[in-house]
């Protein structure tokens, strides 16, 4: 399976301390290098050395094949998307809106860091998929209360 993240949902799982729940969720993450760099940029929220996971294929970005269609995101977004595109990838985890809709477009399945959460809970892997928002939201990680409260009410959570 190829999966390629960009980089808010590792920001996010590294907020919580579970970016182990990649590797057990899906093997292998694919990242392309702007990916890295974002993160090794650093932030509000510390992110591990990303070089040091034998999960992670750091990615070498190509020339875009289409930058036209990449106007609207930021350089990690165009790049994992068209990296992911190129590779067939079998997911793309991705949360930013305008990015979501690009994968979209593109035929790539999608999913973001919740769906990844609820994989978590589904699969033992998480005990609590409302205190991993919770831990997040403390971070300044913000969802929709809607939403949060709709994907708590399909796994029984609330």
């Amino acid at each position: 399976m190829i999966v390629f993240s960009n980089t808010t949902p590792i920001i996010a799982l590294s907020s919580i301390q579970r970016l182990d729940l990649l590797p057990h969720l899906f093997g292998r993450i694919h990242l392309v290098k702007e990916v890295v760099d974002e993160c090794e940029a650093g932030g509000t929220i510390a992110v591990p050395s990303l070089r040091e996971f034998d999960w992670l294929t750091i990615v070498e970005s190509t020339s875009i094949s289409n930058p036209s269609l990449f106007l609207e995101l930021d350089k990690g977004e165009k790049h994992t998307l068209d990296m992911a595109q190129k590779y067939h990838a079998d997911w793309v985890l991705i949360d930013e809106k305008i990015g979501r809709n690009m994968a979209e477009y593109l035929d790539l399945r999608v999913t973001g860091i919740l769906g990844v959460l609820l994989k978590a809970k589904q699969q033992g892997l998480i005990t609590s998929f409302l205190e991993c928002v919770t831990t997040m939201r403390n971070h300044g990680i913000y969802y929709h209360p809607d939403l949060i409260k709709k994907l708590l009410n399909q796994i029984g959570e609330s």
